[in-house]
C-alpha cells in the first residue's frame, strides 16, 4: 500500500472506532484504549476477507445491541465486545482463519441474546456466517450455567465439534482467550475448573489439530492456575539457568552453522526452551528433580526450500548434523516420509552434544514450520500441494462413536481422550495400500478399520507373511492380510482386544443386535409353549412372574431363557402358580402374609433414609459410597466420581485426591449435594491434634468429646516427641455443624497448638 493511502486507511479505521466508542457507554478508560488497538489490529489482520459493507453492518449491529442491553458481561465479568475481539484476533493471527469465522465470533453474543435471528444473519452476512454461529450457539448453550461443560453434556459438545472443524478451532482460541483473561479473577473455584478442562480437553484437541503453540500456552497457563508453586519454581529455575543454557546452545549451533553456510542453503537456526508444562511432565515421569533434566531445549533448523527439493535438502541437513554429533538411532522420528494425520511434517533426531548432553534437533522447511505452528489453517493453505490430511477420517470416527446411542458416554469420552494423544502406526495391505491407526492397534482393529463385515468375520491375519492372532499389536511398516470365516461372529471379549473407538462401536452394535434377536426368539418360544398348552397370556401376571424370579427388566428374563440359564418350563409352571392364586382369592392368605413380609422389609429398608444425596441432575436413589480418602459427612461440599466399575464415589471438594481426579478424569466428575439429613446417621471422622505433652490436656479433650451429644469417640492414638504430643482421634459425628462446633471447643483447650480434620 502507498504510504499516504496507508495513513488515510488507518485514519479511517481510527475514526470508525471512535464513533463506536462515543455511541457506547459501557467501556472504561482502559477498555477504550484496548478497543482502539484491537480494532486496528483486526482490520489489518482480516484484510480483504471481510468486506467494507460487512464491517459497516457489524458496527451498526453491535452499537444497537449494546444500546438495547443485548450484550452482557462474560462469566468472568469481561467486556463482551472486547472478549469477542480478542478471540477473533487469536483465530485470525494464531490459527490463521479469517472472513466468515471472524464475523461469526463477533456476532455470536447478539444472536445468543436474540437481538438478531439466524435468518437475519443469513440474509445480512451470508449462509457461511450463519452456519458458524449455529455451531457456536450449540456449544455455548452447554456453558450457559457454568464456566465448564458438565460431564453429561460431553457427547453434545463433541458432536458439535465434529459437525464443523471451524467450531473446534474457534472454541480452542476462545479457551486460550479465557485462560488469558482469568489471570486476576476473584472467582478462584471457577478458574480452577476452567484450567482443569483446558488441560484435559482443549490442549489435547489443539495437539490433535496441530496447533502446537496454542496447545503449549493452554498447558502452561493450566499448570500456572492449578499448581502455582510448581509453575513459578520451574520458571525461576529456568531464569536462573538461562545464561548458561544460551551459551551451550550457541556452542552447539556454531559448528553446524559453519558447515551449512558452505552448502549455499537458505536456512534459519533457532534454539527453543521447552515449555514449563513439558518440563514438569518430565520431572513427574522420571521422578527426578529439575537439576537432573538435561534436555530443556531443542534446536530447530528451518530451510527456505522449493517444494520439489524439500526432502532432499532436509536429509542433507540431517547428514551434516549427524556427521558432527553422534545420533541416537532409537530417537529418530521421520515424519517427512509419512506425515502425521494432522499434517505435521518434520525430521526429529537426538544427538550427543558437548559435555555428553543429549540435544533434540528438528529439521523442517518453512512450509512445514508454518503448518507445525499454525495447524490446520496453514495446512489448508498448502493443500493444493499436499492433499487432504487424515483428520476427516478421525472426525468421521468421532461422529460414529458419539452418534451411536447404545454407546456408554463415559466409555466414549475415555476413548476420545485416548485417541487425541495417541501416536500412529502405518500399515500396508497386500496390495500396498497405506492405512494409519493409533499406536497399540491390533489385527482386529485393522479389520474393522477397513470394513465392518471384514472385522465381524475376522479370525486372524497374516502379518509380514506369518500367522497372527486377533490381539496381535501392529507396528509401522507391517503388511497385513486379514483372514476371515463366514461362521465367525463378534464376541463380548473382543471389546478387550480392540483399542479404536470405531471397532468398539461396531462390536457393541453387533452384539446388541444379536442379543435382541436371541431375546425375540426366546419370546416366540415362550408364546408357542403357551399356545400349545392353551394357557391364557396376561401381561400383568407375566410382570409379576418376572419380578418374582428376580429379574429387574424383561430383556434380562428373555436373555436367560435364550442362554438356557432359565428353563422355559419352569417359567411356565411359576406363571400358572401365580395365575391360580389370582383366580382363587380364598387361598391367598399365605400369599398375603408373604407380601406383608416383603412390604415390611421394604419399609425397614427405607426407614434410615439413606438417600440423603442428590447425584448429578436431581437424580435420587443412585447407588453411591463415601470415599475413604476424605470421609465426607453431611454438610461438606462434595462431588461424585464415576469409578471404572461404574459405581459412584462421593468425595469432599477439598479431598487430597480431588485435584488429580479433576485433572486426569474431569469427564467422570458429576455434581452431588446433600438433599436431607438422615436421622441417626453418623460418619467416622479423624481429627489430628497437636499440643503440649501433658496427659491433662488429653484428659480435657476426651472429657469435652464425651459431653457432646450425638458424638462418640471410637479410637485414639497418641505419640509424643520433643515436648509435644500428636494424636489421631476417630469420632462418630452426624454433620459438619456439630463437627465445627467440637473443633472450636477443642481449640479452646489450654495447651492445644493445632487441631484439624484429616
Amino acid at each position: 500500500m502507498v504510504p499516504h493511502k496507508k495513513a488515510y486507511f488507518y485514519k479511517q479505521i481510527y475514526q470508525n472506532a471512535q464513533i463506536i466508542m462515543e455511541e457506547l457507554t459501557f467501556f472504561t478508560r482502559n477498555e477504550k484504549k484496548e478497543f482502539l488497538s484491537l480494532y486496528r489490529k483486526l482490520i489489518h489482520s482480516a484484510g480483504n476477507s471481510v468486506s467494507q459493507e460487512s464491517r459497516e453492518k457489524l458496527k451498526n449491529h453491535l452499537t444497537q445491541a449494546a444500546k438495547n442491553g443485548a450484550l452482557k458481561p462474560t462469566t468472568f465479568d469481561a467486556n463482551p465486545i472486547l472478549h469477542a475481539m480478542r478471540t477473533a484476533y487469536i483465530v485470525s493471527e494464531e490459527v490463521g482463519i479469517k472472513g466468515s469465522c471472524l464475523l461469526g465470533i463477533l456476532l455470536l453474543d447478539i444472536v445468543k441474546n436474540n437481538f438478531l435471528t439466524s435468518k437475519q444473519v443469513d440474509k445480512e452476512y451470508g449462509d457461511d456466517v450463519s452456519k458458524i454461529i449455529h455451531g457456536l450457539v450449540k456449544t455455548n448453550e452447554l456453558y450457559d450455567k457454568s464456566p465448564v461443560v458438565e460431564s453429561e453434556n460431553f457427547r453434545s459438545l463433541l458432536l458439535s465439534f465434529a459437525e464443523d472443524m471451524r467450531v473446534i478451532l474457534i472454541m480452542i482460541a476462545d479457551r486460550v482467550n479465557v485462560m488469558r483473561e482469568i489471570r486476576d479473577t476473584t472467582h478462584e473455584e471457577a478458574r480452577l475448573q476452567v484450567a482443569t478442562e483446558a488441560a484435559y480437553l482443549y490442549a489435547p484437541l489443539a495437539h490433535k489439530l496441530g496447533l502446537y503453540k496454542l496447545k503449549s500456552e493452554l498447558e502452561d497457563l493450566s499448570l500456572k492456575y492449578r499448581k502455582k508453586d510448581t509453575y513459578y519454581l520451574i520458571r525461576d529455575k529456568l531464569n536462573q539457568t538461562k545464561a548458561s543454557r544460551e551459551k551451550y546452545i550457541a556452542s552447539f549451533i556454531k559448528p553446524i552453522d559453519d558447515e551449512l553456510k558452505k552448502t549455499g542453503l537458505k536456512y534459519e537456526i533457532k534454539g527453543r526452551t521447552k515449555t514449563i508444562h513439558s518440563i514438569w511432565n518430565k520431572i513427574q515421569k522420571q521422578q527426578t528433580p529439575f537439576e537432573n533434566i538435561y534436555d530443556l531445549f531443542a534446536i530447530r533448523i528451518i530451510i527456505d526450500s522449493d517444494y520439489e527439493k524439500e526432502k532432499q535438502e532436509c536429509w542433507q541437513v540431517y547428514s551434516i548434523v549427524t556427521d558432527m554429533y553422534q545420533p541416537n538411532p532409537k530417537r529418530l522420528r521421520d515424519w517427512l516420509s509419512i506425515p502425521k494425520s494432522n499434517g505435521y511434517e518434520s525430521l526429529h533426531i537426538t544427538v550427543m552434544g558437548p559435555q555428553g548432553r543429549w540435544v533434540e534437533v528438528q529439521i523442517r522447511t518453512q512450509r512445514m514450520d508454518d503448518i507445525a505452528e499454525r495447524g490446520l489453517a496453514a495446512h489448508w493453505r498448502y493443500k493444493g500441494i499436499k492433499g487432504e490430511t487424515g483428520l476427516d477420517d478421525w472426525l468421521t470416527s468421532v461422529r460414529e462413536a458419539l452418534e451411536s446411542s447404545e454407546n456408554d458416554s463415559r466409555k466414549v469420552m475415555d476413548q476420545f481422550k485416548m485417541d487425541l494423544y495417541d501416536d500412529e502406526v502405518f500399515v500396508f495391505t497386500p496390495k500396498g495400500d497405506l492405512f494409519k491407526l493409533p499406536k497399540g492397534a491390533t489385527v482386529l482393529d485393522f479389520a474393522f478399520h477397513i470394513h465392518t463385515n471384514l472385522g465381524s468375520k475376522c479370525i486372524g491375519a497374516k502379518v509380514n507373511g506369518k500367522n497372527a492372532q486377533l490381539r496381535y499389536k501392529l507396528g509401522s511398516g507391517d503388511q497385513v492380510e486379514i483372514l476371515t470365516s463366514n461362521s465367525q461372529k463378534p464376541k463380548q471379549d473382543w471389546l478387550k482386544i480392540v483399542t479404536t473407538s470405531k471397532a468398539k462401536t461396531k462390536i457393541r452394535k453387533t452384539l446388541k443386535e444379536e442379543k435382541f434377536q436371541q431375546q425375540e426368539f426366546a419370546r416366540e418360544t415362550l408364546d408357542r409353549k403357551f399356545k400349545n398348552r392353551k394357557i391364557e397370556y396376561d401381561d400383568a401376571i407375566m410382570m409379576r412372574l418376572i419380578k418374582k424370579l428376580g429379574y429387574k427388566d424383561t430383556p434380562l428374563f428373555y436373555q436367560d431363557i435364550a442362554d438356557g440359564i432359565l428353563d422355559v418350563n419352569t417359567a411356565i409352571e411359576t406363571y400358572l402358580e401365580i395365575q391360580h392364586k389370582q383366580d382363587n382369592p380364598s387361598e391367598e392368605i399365605v400369599y398375603r402374609s408373604a407380601e406383608a413380609y416383603d412390604l415390611q422389609h421394604q419399609l425397614e429398608e427405607k426407614a434410615p433414609k439413606e438417600d440423603v444425596l442428590i447425584i448429578d441432575q436431581d437424580l435420587k436413589g443412585i447407588k453411591y459410597s463415601l470415599a475413604k480418602c476424605c470421609n465426607p459427612i453431611y454438610g461438606d461440599s462434595v462431588f461424585g466420581f464415576i469409578t471404572v466399575s461404574g459405581g459412584i464415589k462421593v468425595h469432599r471438594t477439598d479431598c487430597p485426591n480431588a485435584q488429580q481426579m479433576m485433572e486426569r478424569f474431569g469427564y467422570r466428575i458429576i455434581k452431588a449435594q446433600w438433599a436431607g439429613k438422615s436421622i441417626g446417621k453418623h460418619y467416622p471422622i479423624t481429627l489430628r491434634v497437636i499440643g503440649h505433652d501433658d496427659i491433662g490436656i488429653v484428659t480435657n479433650i476426651t472429657s469435652i468429646i464425651s459431653k457432646e451429644s450425638d458424638i462418640t469417640l471410637r479410637a485414639m492414638g497418641i505419640d509424643s516427641h520433643d515436648g509435644l504430643f500428636s494424636g489421631n482421634l476417630t469420632i462418630m459425628v452426624g454433620d459438619t455443624s456439630k463437627l465445627n462446633s467440637l473443633i472450636k471447643k477443642l481449640k479452646g483447650v489450654k495447651g492445644v497448638k493445632q487441631i484439624q480434620r484429616a
